[in-house]
Formats: C-alpha cells, sequence, structure tokens
C-alpha cells in the first residue's frame, strides 16, 4: 500500500507545481485614473456610507484644484455629485474616480450633494 500512497502524492504535488500563480489583483481604485480633467491639485473626495468626506474642502482663491469623487458603497442614493449652483451633475460610478474642476475665480462657497440632496458638503473658496 505504501509503495502506491508515494508515487501518487509525488504525482499530485508535480502536478501542482505546474500550476501558473494567480494573476495579481488591480490597484485600488483611488490610484485609477480619474474619469474628466485633472487641473492643479487633486483634492479626494469619497462618497461613502457616511456621505461625502471630507465633507468641507477650503481652496485659496486663483488655485487651481480638481476634486476626485470616488463612490465606495451602493448602500447610499450618493451614486451621483451635484452643483446646483454651477448646473454640474455627475454620476459616480462605483469605484471609479470622477474628476471635477472647482472654479476658483472668486471667493465663495460653492455647495455640492447627493442626487437626492440627502448628503450636503461644500467647497470654500478664500
Amino acid at each position: 500500500m505504501r509503495s502506491i500512497v508515494v508515487p501518487l502524492a509525488l504525482t499530485f504535488l508535480a502536478l501542482g507545481c505546474d500550476k501558473k500563480p494567480a494573476p495579481e489583483t488591480t490597484a485600488p481604485a483611488a490610484a485609477a485614473s480619474p474619469i474628466g480633467e485633472v487641473k492643479g491639485r487633486p483634492i479626494a473626495i469619497t462618497a461613502g456610507a457616511d456621505g461625502f468626506k471630507p465633507n468641507e474642502v477650503k481652496i485659496t482663491k486663483g488655485e487651481e484644484a480638481t476634486l476626485v469623487f470616488t463612490r465606495t458603497t451602493n448602500d447610499t442614493c450618493a451614486d451621483k455629485v451635484v452643483f446646483p449652483d454651477l448646473k454640474i451633475e455627475k454620476e459616480l460610478p462605483l469605484n471609479k474616480p470622477v474628476a471635477i474642476v472647482v472654479p476658483s475665480g472668486e471667493a465663495k462657497t460653492l455647495a455640492f450633494q447627493c442626487g437626492m440632496g440627502m448628503y450636503k458638503s461644500k467647497v470654500v473658496v478664500q
């Protein structure tokens, strides 16, 4: 019996060694190229279970900046971002960054929210 078990075990080991390793996983979504143009300083915004984080962003008047939104959950209504004053509405695909350039020519506060208006945040240009 032992004479059969050893050759079988060696055969299984040899077959297992011929297998190619599993492909490496892809880079996380945050490292992916965003959908849309990025100008100036990129600012990461997560649309997650608790809404937009951070919920307030400050930029200097005249500074080029781009908000890069990444939705990390399907469990909220934050599947799009809306800037009512700018008349901008962008879909936020799950785990894919979406870039929105922020106008900063004058000091003001720009509100942004989810499509239903439940999660609200702002950009303060000072």
